[in-house]
């Protein structure tokens, strides 16, 4: 547990910079209110630590994602049942909160703090109604795929009892995944199916984990669990912890919990699919098809944004910034002496995958050479940061390959936290599989979005603040977090990177790539756009590779909303920024800014805005 650190020490923390050694006296009754302040912020600080932990127990999962061991061997409750328990258990909280503590008494950011548990319980009540409409199993992020992600990189094997808790979890994977197979069959039932091409990502992927031994006892390699547990216990028996004989025990029972339970686990996820293709179109739909589909679409969206904009408007929004930026990639043509319409410049770029000054050879060598290239780049930018930003993370960051069991070609990158005490570093998992995807112009911008200054930093400063409660170091609202990483590929050029004018093109690329988005998840899923009128506006548009934009936009189809909060969140932060600049005028700090937006770990916008109304009321 971190020390801890009353709310009311967040201003001595952030935005500091313009502070002056001039005296002032308080007048009394100012500064009885000021401790009444304190006092009921610290009282409910301590009471948010209280709820936050026993939250905490209840998700043996999360704990271990934290780097914490308690309930080790043991996976979460994925039934109906515990989530009902959850909400309850919010509900019991918020109550609570609402009768025993004075809000009127707290400081600013006590209230802050308020406000969000308030906002995460309403969140939860608000998504009941819709606890069908998601799709539990698709090919960009299911049980089918994390379980075992989960096991191997956040499930550390240091002792002999943390095999020995590996081993229990790959017993519980059966249960565990009947449970969320219980949802998918209330989901089918309620007339609520993924699109086709999620039927066939789960099925290969799940595939893909019961491939190799111990499941076929003729495979010439181990699966990736089989895989991963031997080299733990390995690396315990040379550690002198355990004995070759134990060891082989140990694997023994592993294999068993590998044939009993994880082998009938994804069988039936397989069956299931398999079987159920019949009931699911050769077209993708989007949400509005679903029952209740508008309404539901709408209630993702303000989910996603943490704002109140209607579909129209976001694609309307979309329509505008992919022009403006359009205008921005015409300049960059004509600095680079490109004769030709933009459409031929993209045809330029990305038709000729030979071409070494455009992509990587499709070899190992190719992919060791981007994975070089992006870690100079962060190493770049790393250098930088103390010019920009006042709190720095301390938290490592690795930048690797994504795992062969779940690598898809022309998929998104992406980042995986680290732990808040630093015992396992963050990682930028990189999708390789097929080089053509994966353009050097994009290289640098996608660096600093997943790493530095990206989620990276702005993740590792919020698991190691201490100036605010536990449970805010652990929030998360989308439009904040891929906001913040989405203007760090804009900040990053502020910074002196893109040196390079077809690396600066291949920013824009990015950024118009998401307001695309914009466009093109509501065209989805409001207008009731068809796959091909999405993927055709995606290419009229960038220059992304077929491949990215086919599996971008299946993206979509699976995950309403969630597009949209890279270009909503981006616009308010740089909205923000130009206000205070405004404001402050010489007085302006970007480091200070910085720390003000990092500061107070992920919100939902207008309270981003009401910490940066602060920080700037209080230095005009």
């Amino acid at each position: 547990m971190k020390p801890f650190i009353p709310l009311a020490m967040l201003a001595l923390l952030v935005g500091c910079d313009n502070a002056t050694s001039t005296a002032t006296v308080t007048p009394a009754t100012e500064l009885g209110q000021q401790q009444n302040q304190g006092s009921e912020t610290e009282r409910l600080n301590q009471w948010f630590e209280q709820k936050y932990e026993q939250r905490l127990q209840m998700s043996p999962m999360q704990l271990t994602s934290l780097g914490r061991k308690e309930r080790y061997g043991e996976l979460d409750d994925m039934s109906e049942q515990a989530q009902q328990e959850m909400l309850a258990w919010y509900k019991d909280s918020v109550e609570y909160l609402k009768k025993n503590f004075d809000y009127a008494s707290l400081t600013d950011d006590g209230k802050i703090s308020y406000d969000l548990w308030v906002y995460q319980y309403e969140a939860m009540q608000k998504s009941l109604p819709w606890q069908y409409h998601g799709y539990m199993f698709n090919q960009m992020r299911g049980p089918q795929s994390y379980l075992p992600q989960f096991l191997i990189n956040f499930h550390r094997v240091d002792e002999v009892s943390d095999a020995e808790a590996y081993i229990s979890r790959l017993n519980q994977v059966n249960r565990a995944m009947g449970q969320l197979m219980d949802r998918v069959h209330q989901s089918a039932d309620a007339g609520i199916r993924a699109p086709y091409f999620a039927y066939e990502g789960v099925i290969e992927q799940s595939k893909n984990v019961i491939s190799g031994k111990p499941f076929n006892p003729d495979a010439e390699f181990d699966a990736p669990l089989m895989s991963d547990i031997k080299s733990k216990l390995d690396a315990l028996v040379e550690s002198g912890k355990l004995q070759s004989e134990q060891a082989n025990s140990m694997l023994r029972q592993a294999e068993q919990a590998l044939l009993t339970s994880v082998q009938p686990a994804y069988q039936q996820v397989i069956d299931w699919f398999e079987q159920d293709r019949k009931n699911i179109s050769s077209e993708a739909q989007g949400a509005s098809a679903l029952p209740d589909g508008e309404a539901y679409y709408a209630a993702q969206l303000v989910s996603s944004t943490t704002v109140d904009m209607s579909a129209d408007e976001i694609h309307q929004l979309g329509l505008e910034e992919v022009a403006r930026l359009r205008a921005e990639m015409e300049e960059i043509k004509r600095q680079v002496g490109f004769e030709g319409d933009l459409q031929a410049f993209f045809s330029y770029i990305k038709e000729d995958v030979t071409d070494e000054r455009f992509y990587y050879p499709d070899t190992d060598a190719g992919r060791e050479a981007y994975l070089a290239d992006t870690r100079e780049h962060l190493a770049f930018i790393e250098g930088k940061l103390p010019d920009y930003f006042g709190i720095l993370p301390k938290a490592d960051l690795v930048v690797k390959r994504v795992e062969a069991f779940r690598e898809q070609p022309g998929a998104a990158q992406h980042y995986s936290a680290g732990t808040p005490d630093g015992s396992r570093p963050g990682v930028y998992y990189v999708h390789l599989s097929d080089m053509t995807m994966m353009p050097k112009n994009e290289v640098e911008a996608i660096a600093y979005h997943e790493g530095s200054p990206g989620h990276h930093m702005q993740i590792s400063i919020q698991q190691e603040l201490e100036s605010v409660p536990t449970f805010r170091t652990q929030a998360f609202f989308g439009s904040y977090v891929e906001g913040w990483a989405l203007y760090s590929e804009l900040l990053a050029k502020e910074m002196g990177a893109y040196q390079d004018p077809y690396s600066d093109f291949g920013r824009l690329v990015t950024e118009i790539w998401r307001a695309i988005r914009l466009v093109v998840d509501t065209g989805i899923h409001a207008k009731g756009w068809s796959e091909q009128q999405a993927i055709d506006y995606f290419k009229a548009n960038s220059p992304v590779s077929e491949g990215q934009i086919l599996s971008e936009i299946r993206r979509y189809f699976v995950w309403p909303g969630q597009a949209t909060s890279y270009k909503i969140g981006m616009l308010k932060i740089l909205e923000l920024r130009e206000m205070a600049r405004q404001k402050l005028g010489e007085k302006f700090d970007i480091r200070a800014f910085h720390d003000v937006v990092l500061g107070g770990g992920q919100v939902p916008l207008a309270i981003l805005e009401r910490r940066v109304n602060q920080w700037v009321d209080s230095h005009e």
